[in-house]
C-alpha cells in the first residue's frame, strides 16, 4: 500500500488519516499520536479499529510504541506534502482550506470566512492617484531592484508609526518584506531548524500552522483566553517542550478578536526570558484599533520579541508590503536571508505605500474604516445571535467575530453545507491545533452584510 492509499477498510481509513497528518507535518518526528480513545471519537470508529491501525503502522516502522505512554511518530517522515493539507470539499478541518476556498472562489461567491476587506471598503481613489503619480517616477523606481532593507524614507515613517505604540525601533532595525507572511517565513528560516518546537495559540491564524509545517517545525498549542494565552498552560508547555519560538498576535487576536492584558503580557515575557524563548508578534491589524493595546515588543524593547506588520489588510493585497522590526544584530542575518530568497525589495510597492501614507488620506481612510467596521460588528453580531450563534467575546475593534454554534452542531459540516451555495465560511478547527474548536466559526463582519449568508446558515443548522 502506498503512502496515501486506502484499502477500503475502517482500519485502512485510520492508517491513511495518520499518514496524511504525518505527510502534512501535523504529526512531526517524535510527536505523540492522539490517544486511542480520542482518535476513535475523531474518526467515528471503535477503539479496537484504532488499536489495529496503530499496530500496523508500528509494524511498518512509521510509528513506535512507548510502554505506558502511547504511540509516537518515528524519526523519519516521507517528503513534505503540503497538498495533503490542501482543501477538499469533503474535509473542512484544514489549515489551508479557508485560504484556498476564499482565494480560488469566483466573484459570485460570498466570503464571510475570508480574512480581508471587500474592495469597496478600501481607498480606491487614493490608490489610483498614487499609482498615477508613480507612473511619472524615475525609470529606476519602476525597473530597478530595491535595496535589501527596503526604501529608507518608508522605514523612517514606520519607525515613527511603531513608536506611537510604544515600540522603539530605529530605521536600521526595520526591514521591509513583501508581506507579513514573508516576514514570518524569513524569521523561521533565521530562528529555527527542522524539528524545533514552536508554540502557537489555540485557536490561532491558520496560516501560522501551514507555514510552520512547511518549515518542518514541531507545533505545540496553548489555549487562548479573552486576556491572552492560558498562562498556566503556557508555563507548562515551556517547561515540557522547551520551544524555540512563540508566534502570536498581541492586539486584535486572529481569530478571536481578544486583546492581550498587561498582566499576561508581563508574565509571558518573564517566562520567555527564563526559558530562552523568542516571540514573533504579528501586528498586521494594528491600524484597526480604537485604542492601542499592550505590545510585547514595547514591554520587551525588541530584545527577544520580533515585531512584524503589513498593509495588506488596510490598503491593498495586490501591492504587497510588510516589515520586520528586530534587534540590530539580527537585521544583518535577516538581510542575507532576504537576498538569498527574494534578492531585493519591491521598490514600486514601497514607494506606493509611502505615497499613500504621506498624502494624508490614509488616516482619514482608517478613521472612516474603524467606524464602518464598528457598525458592521454590531449588525453582524445581532444577526448571528438571532439565529442562535453567540460571539465568544465582544471585540473592541477589528473585523472578526469568533462565534460558538449551538450544542450538537459541527462547524465543518455547516461550512460544507453552505459551500454548495457559494458561501465560504471559516470553520473553527481550521484554527485549532488540538481540533477543539469544532463548534466555532470565524466571521469577517465586513464580508457578512448579505442576508443570504444568514438564511443559508439558519437552513444548514436545521438539517
Amino acid at each position: 500500500m502506498t503512502l496515501l492509499d486506502d484499502d477500503g477498510t475502517l482500519v485502512g481509513r485510520v492508517m491513511q488519516a495518520v499518514r496524511q497528518r504525518m505527510a502534512g507535518r501535523i504529526l512531526a518526528p517524535g510527536a505523540k499520536l492522539p490517544s486511542i480513545r480520542g482518535f476513535a471519537e475523531t474518526m467515528g470508529v471503535s477503539k479496537s479499529t484504532v488499536v489495529e491501525a496503530y499496530d500496523r503502522l508500528a509494524a511498518e516502522g512509521a510509528i513506535r510504541s512507548r510502554r505506558g505512554s502511547g504511540f509516537y511518530v518515528a524519526g523519519h517522515l516521507p517528503p513534505l506534502s503540503l497538498a495533503e493539507i490542501g482543501p477538499r470539499l469533503d474535509r473542512a478541518v484544514d489549515p489551508l482550506w479557508v485560504s484556498r476556498q476564499s482565494l480560488e472562489a469566483g466573484e459570485d461567491f460570498l466570503k464571510p470566512g475570508c480574512g480581508w476587506l471587500p474592495a469597496s471598503w478600501l481607498p480606491e481613489e487614493s490608490l489610483r492617484r498614487t499609482l498615477r503619480s508613480l507612473s511619472r517616477a524615475d525609470a529606476s523606481t519602476l525597473t530597478d531592484y530595491g535595496t535589501p532593507l527596503g526604501l529608507l524614507p518608508l522605514r523612517h515613517l514606520l519607525a515613527r508609526r511603531v513608536a506611537e505604540r510604544g515600540i522603539e525601533a530605529r530605521p536600521d532595525q526595520i526591514m521591509l518584506t513583501e508581506s507579513g507572511t514573508q516576514a514570518i517565513d524569513l524569521l523561521c528560516r533565521f530562528l529555527i531548524e527542522p524539528g524545533d518546537t514552536v508554540v502557537v495559540d489555540d485557536p490561532c491564524y491558520f496560516n501560522f500552522q501551514a507555514l510552520l509545517r512547511a518549515h518542518r517545525a514541531r507545533i505545540v498549542s496553548v489555549p487562548y483566553t479573552p486576556n491572552g494565552p492560558d498562562i498556566v498552560r503556557f508555563e507548562h508547555v515551556l517547561a515540557e517542550h522547551r520551544p524555540r519560538l512563540y508566534v502570536t498576535n498581541s492586539a486584535l487576536h486572529n481569530p478571536t478578536g481578544a486583546v492581550l492584558s498587561p498582566v499576561i503580557a508581563h508574565r509571558v515575557l518573564k517566562l520567555a526570558e527564563q526559558s530562552g524563548l523568542t516571540i514573533i508578534e504579528d501586528d498586521i491589524f494594528a491600524d484597526f484599533e480604537l485604542e492601542p493595546a499592550p505590545r510585547l515588543a514595547a514591554f520587551d524593547g525588541l530584545d527577544r520579541v520580533v515585531h512584524i506588520g503589513s498593509f495588506s489588510k488596510t490598503l491593498s493585497a495586490s501591492l504587497r508590503c510588510g516589515f520586520i522590526a528586530a534587534r540590530r544584530d539580527w537585521i544583518e542575518g535577516l538581510t542575507d536571508l532576504k537576498i538569498a530568497t527574494s534578492f531585493g525589495a519591491s521598490r514600486v510597492s514601497a514607494e506606493f505605500v509611502l505615497g499613500v501614507l504621506k498624502d494624508g488620506t490614509y488616516r482619514k481612510h482608517m478613521d472612516g474604516l474603524r467606524g464602518r467596521l464598528g457598525r458592521a460588528m454590531t449588525e453582524t453580531g445581532g444577526r448571528l445571535k438571532a439565529i442562535g450563534i453567540e460571539p465568544w467575546v465582544e471585540p473592541r475593534a477589528g473585523m472578526f467575530l469568533w462565534c460558538r454554534l449551538p450544542d450538537g452542531l459541527d462547524a465543518a459540516e455547516i461550512a460544507q453545507r453552505v459551500l454548495v451555495q457559494n458561501i465560504v465560511l471559516a470553520p473553527g478547527n481550521a484554527f485549532s491545533m488540538s481540533l477543539s474548536a469544532g463548534r466555532f466559526l470565524r466571521f469577517n463582519v465586513a464580508q457578512s452584510s448579505d442576508p443570504r449568508i444568514f438564511h443559508a446558515l439558519e437552513a444548514a443548522m436545521r438539517r
